[in-house]
């Protein structure tokens, strides 16, 4: 895994941005199209902005896979990651996309996670953006998370640690408000990438951090599967790096 430690989220987002802008660039060069992930979070805002600012990618030759949602959420919900995408990234893109396969989160669950899963399994995306929660979860697969699932994307129970989480960055009013059970990109889908650009700021995850790098593998720590991958960055600014030895 390469840590890189950064003064600011601004340019820890950019640096993040740039990294994965060239593993797209290059996949394009060498296939003709790619197909990259994207989480939808506070801690992605700088590097999905700047994302959105990387010049010379031929976007319409690029297909958006989703990393989660929430079952049950409207996609007009302020916290629907669809939204999210639409609005911060796809909004912004100075062309259209190729194709952007949102998560209906009013579908039912599990033919909905077929449905997406079916759309990309046996392909290997470009890159995928993500970050890391609190409680040391990838997309929304909680501790302990499922290592051992070859399905694209599964159905998950989102533990209070998490839940929680969405309250503090203010998704939601309260913890009844936060949806219960999510659909999520597994965690070997996720490792399936060819590059993965993990951004995770703030002090408030700094244990998961340490642990995501220097504990064993563990499914109690789901980031911790990321030690597995070849060509994992994990970018982090000052306070999610403090406790790193």
């Amino acid at each position: 895994m390469d840590v890189r430690i950064f003064s600011s989220k601004v340019e820890m987002g950019g640096a993040a941005a740039s990294v994965g802008a060239e593993k797209i660039r290059e996949v394009l060069a060498d296939k003709g199209e790619a197909r990259i992930v994207m989480a939808s979070a506070a801690s992605q805002f700088e590097v999905v902005e700047a994302l959105t600012e990387e010049t010379d990618i031929a976007w319409e030759r690029v297909t958006l896979f989703h990393l989660d949602e929430y079952i049950g959420l409207p996609g007009d919900h302020p916290a629907s990651f669809s939204r999210f995408l639409q609005e911060r990234f796809i909004a912004k893109l100075p062309g259209e996309l190729r194709a952007f396969h949102a998560i209906n989160g009013e579908n039912e669950a599990e033919k909905e996670c077929a449905r997406v899963g079916a759309l990309l399994a046996g392909e290997t995306p470009a890159v995928a953006f993500i970050g890391v929660g609190e409680n040391g979860h990838i997309a929304f697969n909680d501790p302990p998370a499922d290592f051992e699932t070859e399905s694209p994307y599964l159905v998950v129970e989102l533990d209070e640690v998490c839940r929680q989480q969405q309250v503090g960055e203010g998704w939601f009013p309260d913890l009844p408000s936060v949806p219960t059970h999510a659909m999520s990109m597994s965690v070997r889908q996720i490792l399936r990438a060819s590059r993965i650009v993990c951004v995770v700021p703030d002090e408030r995850k700094a244990v998961a951090v340490q642990k995501t790098v220097e504990g064993e593998i563990d499914p109690d720590l789901p980031a911790s599967a990321l030690q597995q991958h070849e060509d994992c960055i994990l970018f982090l600014d000052e306070p999610s790096a403090v406790l790193l030895g």
